[in-house]
């Protein structure tokens, strides 16, 4: 059986995305030296190297849904505009807008999160156990624990994927950049909401827009 800790462990040494984790330690029968042979062999081993890469091309991907009620504006970029024009690329940068769309993220990654809003949520998560009767020495593990949930709820790249949960959108930029051959990043998107601050009734959009896709 493939276990989550032996797809992180190949993920750590190879740099590969999830699945050709997964895919690797499967045809190896969960042997994590020879997924690792089969990965270099395949070319996937080196994504984390190409994550170091500049990349100064892309394209802007424009997505509206629900008849112009939410509009997303998102920066893909590459290494060359070669890449920025193929439909692997293009579609990527399909689905990390409508991942914005559905799932409001308010920051590309946990490194932009500024350090005041962060001290504001660990006093409130702070509370909250205190409030709950968690013993004092158990507090500080629990409010890093529930930042790492509040980290998927804000931040893009950490959230999990809307056509597939069990990767977070890291994952997928992650396998795109082994099967492309070129570092991938989001430099920026701006999400904008019809009425948006105002006072209306509760929707799920992110079950709007995955209804809207089954159609």
């Amino acid at each position: 059986m493939i276990t989550m800790e032996m797809v992180k462990e190949l993920r750590e040494r190879t740099g590969a995305g999830v699945l050709d984790c997964k895919k690797a330690l499967t045809e190896k029968n969960g042997d994590l030296e020879k997924a690792v042979e089969y990965l270099r062999e395949k070319g996937l081993a080196a994504a984390a190297k190409k994550a170091g890469r500049i990349s100064a091309e892309g394209i802007v991907e424009a997505y509206i849904h629900g008849g112009g009620r939410i509009g997303v504006l998102l920066e893909l970029n590459c290494e060359t505009d070669f890449v920025a024009k193929t439909p692997a690329f293009k579609e990527l940068a399909r689905d990390i807008a409508l991942q914005i769309a559905a799932s409001s993220p308010e920051f590309v990654q946990r490194e932009d999160v500024p350090e005041n809003i962060l001290e504001k949520e660990r006093e409130i998560l702070k509370i909250q156990a205190l409030n709950e009767g968690k013993p004092e020495k158990v507090v500080k593990k629990m409010v890093e624990g529930r930042i790492e949930k509040y980290f998927k709820e804000v931040c893009l790249l950490e959230q999990p994927f809307i056509k597939d949960p069990e990767i977070a959108v890291k994952d997928l930029i992650v396998g795109k950049i082994s099967k492309i051959g070129e570092n991938i990043k989001v430099r920026r998107f701006v999400r904008y909401e019809v009425g948006e601050g105002l006072q209306k009734k509760e929707e799920n959009f992110a079950e709007e827009v995955m209804s809207q896709l089954n159609k």
